[in-house]
């Protein structure tokens, strides 16, 4: 009984180390979209993601910054809008294409080679994780912000 006592008390200790620790939004998104990937609900691309946001089964989508084709971040945020689908601006594309597993990865684990892309959807969010939670916030609370304006 006395083992069984110290396990417990071992694990509420590591639960709660975790709990500490604050991930940041960024690091939460990469978090989101690798188990999305996993529970297959992330589309990548323009046509997978605008397939995704007209027939409004998206939840969440991802623009790259250094997009530089004007008409392609204008079609994602005017089907972002009309579904009303939040978005969520990434700094590069090839950034969220490694996010999005579009990267090829060497034996020690390092990236060898990355595909940009501009834009990724989710669909479904997998299961629900801090990593979620944390991103969800972040996200009602710019909508709040917006809404105040």
């Amino acid at each position: 009984m006395a083992d069984d006592e110290e396990i417990t008390e071992v694990a509420q200790e590591e639960a709660g180390e975790e709990e500490e620790v604050e991930i940041s939004v960024l690091d939460a998104l990469k978090e989101v979209l690798k188990k999305a990937l996993i529970h297959d609900g992330l589309k990548k691309g323009l046509h997978e993601c605008a397939k995704a946001l007209d027939r409004r089964s998206a939840r969440l989508c991802c623009l790259a910054k250094d997009c530089e084709n004007e008409e392609y971040k204008k079609l994602i945020r005017a089907l972002c809008a009309e579904g009303e689908v939040n978005v969520v601006m990434v700094e590069s594309g090839k950034e969220l294409g490694a996010w999005c597993g579009l990267a090829k990865v060497d034996d020690d684990g390092s990236v060898k080679k990355v595909v940009r892309t501009s834009c990724a959807v989710i669909t479904d969010f997998g299961e629900e994780t801090r990593a979620l939670s944390v991103l969800l916030d972040y996200l009602q609370k710019q909508a709040d912000d917006a809404a105040e304006l």
